[in-house]
């Protein structure tokens, strides 16, 4: 790979080893993120190539994880980022995250805790705030709706059952799967996510509508409460 230093502007580079040109010869898949940043900016400044800017970029924000979070305002603060750059950014961004999130029309299947976990981990894994969501399932197991019920730390007096039923009971839902993510990335479950399980489990045992898990997103890595058995 190739790295550029303050002093070697990209036309002084060989062609081959310019980014474009290598993505072409090697596929994406084969460029560094800096070199991939490189190709969304474009162009680098009259003092700096836009190799250099590109790893000012990532080093500004430690990173990918927090790079796909910023908004416009923190990426024009960049020198040499401006705002027609920074909207490039952003859609790029944007688009990665609808991929992650993209499903085929034929409706998402759940057969174990992983499957539920998969659909929602990449969506979940690195929000700042934790976010409780249900999946709503027909009689096959098929997700027929998702939806964020609240934001906000987990506590048995803001989840209440009668606004997550009441929402299965107009998706003609036969089941659903709760969800929420832990921030700090660990998803041991806490005695009120424990809590807030089995006053579900009663709930939806009093209108036919069975909670199959609660699942706890970390980063990567998930917990299932019925495989832990608290459902």
């Amino acid at each position: 790979m190739f790295v550029a230093s303050t002093s070697i502007m990209i036309k002084d580079v060989p062609r081959e080893d310019r980014p474009r040109e290598r993505l072409l010869k090697l596929g994406p898949g084969q460029l560094s993120n800096q070199e991939l940043c490189a190709i969304l900016l474009g162009s680098g400044t009259r003092e700096e190539s836009v190799m250099v800017l590109a790893q000012r970029l990532i080093s500004h924000f430690e990173g990918l994880h927090l790079l796909k979070e910023a908004t416009i305002e923190e990426l024009t603060t960049i020198k040499g980022i401006g705002p027609a750059k920074g909207v490039l950014l952003l859609a790029a961004f944007e688009l990665g995250k609808r991929m992650n999130q993209y499903t085929p029309n034929d409706r998402y299947v759940i057969r174990t805790p992983k499957d539920g976990a998969d659909y929602i981990m990449e969506e979940m894994r690195g929000l700042n705030q934790e976010h409780f969501v249900v999946l709503f399932l027909n009689t096959k197991n098929q997700i027929i709706h998702r939806q964020t019920i609240f934001i906000g730390s987990l506590n048995a007096s803001i989840v209440h059952p009668r606004e997550i039923f009441r929402e299965a009971v107009k998706r003609s839902a036969a089941s659903i799967i709760c969800a929420h993510n832990h921030p700090s990335g660990d998803p041991s479950p806490s005695q009120e996510d424990i809590h807030v399980t089995r006053r579900l489990v009663e709930s939806g045992k009093m209108i036919g509508i069975e909670l199959l898990d609660h699942l706890v997103i970390g980063d990567r890595k998930f917990a299932s409460l019925k495989e832990k058995g608290y459902l």
